[in-house]
């Protein structure tokens, strides 16, 4: 199979059936033309044959309406339970939300910081007080 045959799987077998089905009809109808039989026996033969397809394709067509129908009332089914399940989702989300936040105190806004000003220092620190590990157990 190439790309397209992959990638276009159904259609390449919805088209293989088509042209099968059309096939199979031109052939029976020109075995029917051509074998040998008086006219009035060909002509019944062809209109035994064109009403069996013609039923044929009617309960084709039936059956495909039915499970049309199905597939329609299964997809709608199932869209209506995920909308209901999203909904109450949603409102947990949101409960748990409103409870999680009543409990969390306000805080007041900051103000923007635009340029910081001169640090004032603190204190001074002599270097005898800064020790390292080291220093210390050889003191």
């Amino acid at each position: 199979m190439d790309t397209t045959e992959t990638e276009y799987q159904a259609q390449s077998s919805k088209t293989f059936l088509k042209g099968a089905l059309i096939g199979g009809l031109i052939g029976a109808a020109a075995a029917l033309l051509f074998a040998p039989k008086p006219g009035r026996e060909l002509r019944g033969d062809l209109s035994e044959k064109i009403s069996t397809v013609s039923d044929k394709s009617k309960e084709l067509a039936t059956t495909v309406g039915e499970k049309a129908t199905d597939l329609a009332k299964s997809v709608t089914s199932k869209t209506t339970e995920l909308s209901r399940s999203i909904g109450q989702g949603k409102k947990s989300f949101v409960i748990s939300a409103t409870q999680a936040t009543a409990s969390v105190e306000p805080v007041e806004p900051v103000e923007s910081v635009g340029s910081v000003g001169p640090v004032e220092s603190v204190g001074s620190v002599e270097s005898e007080e800064i020790s390292s590990p080291i220093e210390t157990e050889t003191r």
